[in-house]
């Protein structure tokens, strides 16, 4: 039986100068010493030299509105379609720092739905 792999879903969001100073901070501390990261976070640089920071479910709660990350701050999406479906489990949040701007997007994986026995 195969399951649903991952999804991706990239969302529109409002990016403040506060949160602008706390991402380039958290890069800044990365490539000084990137166990400063705090746990949670996880950063990288993309094949394209973009900066990469993925938290984990355990560091972020969302709101109608917005997604609050622990260390980082708050980040309002535009919009008021839901983030991830009900019951989706392995919850990431992506930010992407491109030439575009920051790019945001949740990686979840999809609820498994079995119909058995079904007559």
């Amino acid at each position: 039986m195969s399951h649903v792999k991952s999804r991706e879903v990239v969302l529109a969001i409002k990016i403040t100068d506060e949160l602008l100073k706390t991402l380039d901070a958290l890069r800044d501390a990365w490539r000084l010493d990137a166990s400063s990261v705090p746990r949670g976070l996880s950063c990288s640089q993309s094949k394209e030299g973009q900066f990469v920071l993925v938290a984990a479910e355990s560091v972020f709660v969302t709101l109608p509105g917005a997604c609050v990350i622990k260390g980082i701050g708050a980040i309002e999406m535009v919009g008021a379609e839901p983030m991830f479906e009900e019951a989706a489990s392995s919850k990431t949040l992506v930010l992407r720092d491109t030439a575009e701007g920051w790019k945001f997007s949740v990686k979840f994986v999809p609820p498994i739905v079995r119909e058995r026995n079904n007559k």
